[in-house]
């Protein structure tokens, strides 16, 4: 029988899951899939490693099960493999760790109170992080549980990049730039090295293109600059994100239009980004195929600020040796990172148009004086890592 691990990484209205081996130094994932709409019409669909469906659920329009419910059937979907595998543990993606947690922990009660007193440093995201750890807890409370924090990777960063200019009472309350995405950017700095050891040691900026979009400065291979802050709002435009705004805006919104903080959050979160920019749609790859004008301006908007975030992460480090894209914003041949100029701000790299991330991991010329890829990022098997080594080893350091 094989000792399993089971990866878990919820948002407000699915969870995604995957399980890997946990008998060796490097996991080897086995299934995966998600349970989505959890409080409109939920479905459960369960995929080998090559993509094939192995298992599928679907509950009637109308039904909500929660994510209690979903864990529910997620566990008893695992109990029709106990002949199999063994279910050792369970690794949980968790936004925010606040200052109390620079590297994964095995969860209890205390640890659950800690996270959930977090929750208005990221009301959107880490109660529906929590939600699976509670069901867990009450449905197998036999089974070790571990936080994996997309903050954590940052802690690394100088104070003063952690730092706003505010008052120091503030700050001592927990106000200052923590960064998001970690697990993703931990995943690509363990995965260059292989590639390109030159750069891996060196400077690299890594752009996480997903719904959710952020880029990060690393330097031998730790984190020093991000474009995230208190919120994983802030920084490029998302999806339905705005990323940064000049703070009078708010003001503007509240003293003009007479917005509260829910409706602002809700204007800020949910209504811009590409798809408040464009009107159409938050999927890139909707805009990079429209004609509208409003499409092309969100793509523009989007790629711009990339350059700029490009130059800026750059300072930081005093230069570049590469520059990394990942996330989930590589369909081939509707990427906006083809919109990128070629010689951009004298630090980028010169682009292969051939490659362009579908003929291998560089997509950088031979020629260039700076090397670019494209690597997929794995944040379930970053948290199948860290799971293992805390349940091997209790007590060992992260």
């Amino acid at each position: 029988m094989l000792d399993v691990i089971l990866a878990l990484n919820a948002g407000s209205s699915s969870i995604k899951f995957s399980l890997f081996s946990a008998g060796s130094d490097t996991p080897e994932p086995l299934l995966g899939g998600k349970v989505e709409g959890l409080h409109t019409a939920p479905r459960f669909v369960a995929r080998d490693p090559a993509g094939t469906s192995i298992d599928e659920r679907r509950w009637p329009e109308g039904t909500s099960i929660g994510h209690g419910g979903a864990v529910a059937h997620l566990v008893g979907f695992l109990r029709g493999y106990r002949d199999r595998y063994r279910l050792c543990a369970a690794g949980h993606r968790i936004v925010h760790g606040g200052l109390a947690y620079s590297a994964p922990v095995r969860i209890d009660a205390g640890v659950v109170a800690a996270l959930e007193a977090l929750t208005p440093l990221a009301p959107l995201h880490q109660p529906h992080n929590l939600a699976p750890v509670r069901a867990l807890l009450e449905q197998a409370p036999e089974l070790p549980q571990v936080a994996c924090f997309d903050t954590a990777f940052h802690r690394s960063q100088p104070e003063l990049a952690q730092a706003f200019a505010l008052p120091a009472e503030i700050t001592r309350r927990g106000v200052r730039r923590y960064g998001f995405h970690g697990l993703s950017y931990e995943f690509i700095a363990s995965a260059l090295p292989a590639l390109d050891p030159r750069a891996a040691a060196g400077r690299v900026v890594v752009a996480h293109l997903g719904n959710g979009a952020s880029m990060c400065a690393i330097a031998g291979g730790r984190s020093v600059a991000a474009t995230t802050g208190l919120t994983a709002v802030d920084g490029l435009p998302m999806g339905t994100r705005s990323g940064t705004l000049d703070p009078g805006v708010l003001l503007y919104l509240m003293d003009e239009l007479s917005m509260d903080a829910r409706a602002i959050e809700n204007l800020i979160y949910k209504e811009s980004g590409l798809l408040g920019v464009s009107g159409i749609s938050s999927d890139m790859r909707t805009l990079l195929a429209s004609d509208a004008p409003g499409a092309r301006e969100a793509v523009d908007l989007f790629v711009y600020r990339i350059r700029r975030e490009l130059g800026s992460l750059a300072a930081a480090m005093d230069g570049i040796d590469a520059p990394v894209f990942t996330g989930d914003r590589r369909a081939r041949g509707r990427n906006p990172r083809a919109r990128l100029p070629r010689r951009d701000l004298r630090l980028g790299p010169e682009f292969d148009a051939g490659a362009n991330g579908e003929g291998g991991a560089r997509i950088s010329t031979a020629a260039s004086r700076v090397s670019a890829w494209v690597i997929p990022t794995n944040e379930e098997l970053m948290i199948a890592r860290h799971t293992r080594r805390l349940i091997a080893a209790p007590d060992a350091k992260e």
